[in-house]
């Protein structure tokens, strides 16, 4: 299973590689709302009680987490035109195993999707955000980012195997993207939200995936709300994963 995972996933490495421009038009929307928002909202951090010196510190890991939905949430498209062409019948025949079959392209979206994160924090770093540029800590932020990569393309990829269909998957997507940014705390503190939001953001995994990089990525990082950040961040990804693997073997049966 490891080496047939590894071999799909160079495979859909070099698929990228071929279309460089697909990966550099993912970047553009992310990149957009750093230079817009950063701008629009910056004299929140002048509100009293805001948890940043600049509202472009504060909003650089919602911004970052924003690169991973709008790269894994559209995983599934993919998934649907391989379908369509026939190149998962051939597969399916094939002794590949089932599991790397699906592994691959989730993986693949998630190291794509951290790659992407990655080059929007130079991209801020540049902007004059003030994060904590130490190794350690960057790679912790990361990997989260990795393990929210690898729960959102799963979620897509196991959707699409449902639906069958891209309109719906499409619009599976949307929902999975905006509202779920809007009800977190990826561009607002949560002091200044309604008490519902606040409410439904505790239910809400990108909240927990925020607050991990957010306190990773701190001048001054939180451990405690990191872990349990990561914690809800691995359950969620170990979940998805688990349900879109045995959504592709259903289909088999």
């Amino acid at each position: 299973m490891l080496a047939d995972t590894w071999y799909l996933f160079n495979k859909y490495v070099k698929i990228s590689m071929r279309m460089p421009l697909w990966s550099l038009f993912s970047l553009i929307q992310p990149l957009l709302w750093l230079f817009i928002f950063g701008a629009l909202f910056n004299n929140f951090a002048t509100l009293p009680g805001f948890p940043a010196d600049t509202y472009i510190d504060y909003f650089v890991p919602g911004v970052l987490i924003m690169t991973v939905l709008f790269g894994s949430s559209w995983a599934g498209v993919s998934l649907l035109r391989e379908i369509s062409a026939g190149t998962v019948d051939k597969m399916l025949v094939s002794p590949a195993s089932r599991t790397a079959i699906v592994l691959s392209r989730v993986l693949h979206s998630a190291v794509q999707a951290v790659i992407q994160a990655f080059i929007v924090l130079v991209a801020a770093w540049l902007m004059g955000a003030n994060t904590n540029f130490n190794p350690v800590y960057i790679f912790m932020a990361m990997f989260v980012i990795l393990l929210l990569g690898i729960a959102f393309a799963a979620l897509s990829n196991g959707l699409a195997i449902k639906l069958q269909r891209e309109e719906p998957l499409v619009i599976m997507g949307n929902l999975m993207t905006l509202p779920l940014m809007f009800f977190s705390s990826a561009m607002v503190p949560e002091q200044f939200m309604p008490n519902w939001i606040h409410a439904i953001g505790s239910f809400n995994p990108i909240e927990y995936a925020t607050s991990a990089v957010r306190a990773a990525l701190s001048t001054t990082p939180d451990f405690h709300a990191f872990s349990i950040g990561f914690g809800v961040t691995l359950l969620f990804a170990v979940g998805t994963l688990y349900w879109a693997i045995s959504a592709f073997k259903s289909i088999q049966d």
